[in-house]
């Protein structure tokens, strides 16, 4: 399997809820250091897996909308838990989205998998990966 990799960072807000999350459940802020790996068997005709630019591109248009905010305040959270995991998945569907559309160019849609993973710390990090089509 061939794979490309493109990195961001982003710089939020929010809070928790319930015991498990400790002092987490104050507001507090968190910057993320974003990867998104895009997997495909065979590389396209211009031997890529898929255009980096425009992948790099697709992925600063999702971050954007969550780039100095506060996750708490953002309707389409309302009532989550806006966890590592969480975001990841939600990063996820819109890479997805993205690969599936044709935002990442020609051969975007021979993507198969995307694994996006977000780190938390130099100690942390949590990830969502799934396939492409699904």
């Amino acid at each position: 399997m061939f794979a490309v990799e493109v990195r961001e960072h982003i710089m939020i807000a929010h809070s928790f809820r319930g015991e498990l999350f400790g002092p987490a459940q104050r507001l507090h802020g968190a910057t993320f250091v974003v990867d998104v790996a895009f997997f495909r068997r065979e590389l396209t005709a211009d031997a890529v897996v898929v255009d980096i630019g425009r992948a790099h591109d697709a992925l600063k248009a999702i971050l954007g909308p969550l780039n100095y905010r506060n996750l708490d305040e953002i309707e389409q959270f309302k009532g989550q838990q806006t966890t590592t995991e969480f975001l990841s998945k939600h990063i996820f569907d819109g890479m997805a989205s993205a690969a599936r559309s044709g935002a990442l160019g020609p051969g975007g849609d021979g993507v198969e998998k995307i694994r996006v993973t977000l780190h938390e710390s130099h100690i942390a990090r949590a990830w969502y990966e799934g396939d492409v089509k699904a």
